[in-house]
């Protein structure tokens, strides 16, 4: 009997000091983190500044005002001058032909009309700029509509302003991906070889200290950390832009839980091996630069030819966004989110087992 407590006793001292080493591993790396006022910007202010800069420079406002010019002949620029300004959308000032030249090639104007002596018009604008091609139809309206041209079939206009399809609304779940992957990448692979070239992980392997407990402090810590991340940049978003969350907040989690286990499995798989910081850090450069221009951090993904959307979305980022703004603009469920699922499942799988596989202590 008191050979079977002393196993029970013994048995229980491991299980605590297995628990007491696991708690005291993530306690350091929140110290390391902490420690760093750098980190601390990169993590919570750094995305906060860049959602703030986005929603100002993309804020809804009125339609611009296009500047025009009509070249000052005689009577008839006048009365086409005088067409233009019915519409308010453009600005209209008549110019002498030397200074109307003038304006276009400095970009004062973006588009100059010139009026014949044969009652027609000739547009004088550069075909490459999209405010000017956009000057050309509404100049063109103005003046059939003030030569007596009439409209065919009725039409009306309904404004339709809702929040999901604003560019703030778009780029908040990119900057919320490109949070997760940052600091899953960059928060596991630098420290873990910061420690491997200082000999830290040569001496803490020499400890009763499970490999695992080390490994798994990483991965605890960074979701805690997680967690206090996206709750203050979705929180920041919500209360000053007015972002929506119409998703549950279940299907969030999930996302948010699976996305940084994937990119934490990239990390400690680009970590693994390294033993510069120099030499992890070009790698961690070189895996996340084409997800931040692939993957639809900050405009749509589709806009890259269709020969490259099977690659583009089986980048973890990708599918990181996808899901995110499905659940966040659209409400979609996890069930509907299964291929994007599915991506980061799959990365989060091989890159953890390929990772642990081949991981130096030394």
């Amino acid at each position: 009997m008191s050979e079977q407590r002393a196993k029970g006793d013994t048995s229980a001292d491991a299980t605590g000091l297995r628990a007491s080493s696991l708690y005291q591993l993530i306690t350091v790396r929140f110290k390391e983190y902490t420690r760093e006022p750098e980190a601390l910007f990169w993590s919570f202010g750094f995305p906060i500044l860049l959602a703030i800069g986005l929603g100002i420079a993309f804020r809804s406002k009125p339609a611009d005002v296009v500047h025009v010019a009509v070249v000052n002949v005689g009577p008839r620029s006048a009365a086409l001058a005088a067409s233009l300004r019915g519409d308010s959308g453009l600005a209209v000032e008549e110019l002498a032909p030397d200074s109307a030249a003038v304006a276009l090639r400095t970009g004062r104007v973006a588009l100059v009309v010139v009026p014949s002596s044969l009652g027609a018009v000739q547009y004088q604008y550069d075909d490459t700029r999209p405010d000017a091609r956009t000057a050309r139809l509404m100049v063109n309206d103005a003046i059939q509509r003030g030569a007596g041209r009439a409209d065919v079939m009725t039409v009306g206009d309904q404004h339709v302003r809702e929040r999901g399809s604003r560019y703030i609304d778009f780029v908040v779940p990119g900057l919320l991906g490109m949070t997760i992957m940052g600091g899953g990448i960059w928060g596991l692979g630098y420290s873990i070889v910061d420690q491997r070239r200082k000999n830290l992980l040569k001496r803490l392997v020499a400890t009763p200290m499970p490999r695992s407990q080390y490994l798994g402090s990483y991965v605890i810590s960074r979701l805690i950390m997680l967690t206090i991340e996206v709750a203050v940049l979705l929180g920041f978003s919500t209360l000053l832009f007015g972002v929506p969350m119409r998703g549950s907040l279940f299907a969030i989690a999930t996302i948010i839980v699976l996305s940084a286990l994937a990119f934490g499995g990239f990390g400690l798989l680009i970590a693994s091996r390294s033993k510069t910081i120099e030499g992890v850090s070009g790698l961690m450069n070189l895996s996340m630069l084409p997800m931040w221009v692939l993957s639809g951090v900050f405009f749509s993904s589709e806009n890259f030819p269709s020969a490259v959307q099977p690659f583009i979305k089986a980048l973890p980022l990708t599918a990181t966004n996808d899901a995110l703004r499905a659940n966040m603009l659209r409400g979609a469920e996890l069930t509907q989110l299964w291929p994007q699922m599915a991506v980061l499942l799959a990365w989060m799988v091989v890159c953890f087992a390929i990772a642990l596989r081949i991981f130096r202590w030394r």
